[in-house]
């Protein structure tokens, strides 16, 4: 992507100590405030009724991929066929889904990403150190939404006026922390290829 870069986590000398790769990538970015009584076992992006059915796809997901585990052992070529159905199948529900509730241009930002944790820009004062905020991030081109709860670690002045909001994931899901190395991952062999 344009205006990306890769940052490796620094040496444990340098004093800054990051467990995990670094890129500066665009991305769908939906943020949540949540408030200090808010339950974070909710999802606060709850605003469809499909929930139930997006649940009911995530089951029938680890199901098949249990059984292809199963099945890799007696036909390895039936297996992986169904394993490149089910990923087509996939997709095109990351489409459907994405076409059917689209991000605004305002939603799609400059950040910095890894598995840890997250930065992006905001208007001065939106955010304080400590605050807590549920991200649902859209990642292309695969269109995978991981969701997290984060909190404000730092705040930063930048040149442009706005503010450079640090976060950490306090609870992640190890799914969407999967999705998110897989997306940095595919970032790098991306740029990499562009080299």
């Amino acid at each position: 992507m344009p205006g990306t870069e890769n940052t490796a986590p620094p040496t444990p000398q340098s004093g800054d100590r990051r467990e995990f790769f670094r890129i500066n990538d665009r991305i769908g970015l939906e943020i949540r405030r949540l408030e200090g009584d808010q339950d974070i076992d909710t999802d606060p992006f709850n605003d469809s009724p499909e929930e139930a059915l997006k649940a009911e796809f995530r089951r029938l997901d680890q199901d098949v991929k249990s059984h292809l585990v199963t099945l890799a052992e007696r036909d390895r070529s039936l297996a992986g066929l169904i394993k490149s159905l089910n990923s087509k199948i996939d997709t095109l529900g990351r489409i459907i889904a994405f076409e059917q509730n689209p991000l605004q241009p305002e939603d799609w930002q400059d950040v910095t990403l890894s598995e840890g944790g997250l930065s992006f820009s905001a208007i001065p004062r939106a955010w304080e150190k400590g605050d807590t905020m549920a991200l649902r991030m859209t990642l292309p081109p695969e269109l995978y939404q991981p969701q997290a709860i984060a909190e404000v670690s730092d705040l930063e002045a930048d040149d442009r006026g706005t503010v450079r909001v640090h976060t950490e994931f306090t609870h992640i899901d190890d799914s969407d922390r999967q999705q998110i190395a897989r997306h940095v991952m595919r970032w790098q062999v991306r740029q990499r290829q562009k080299e």
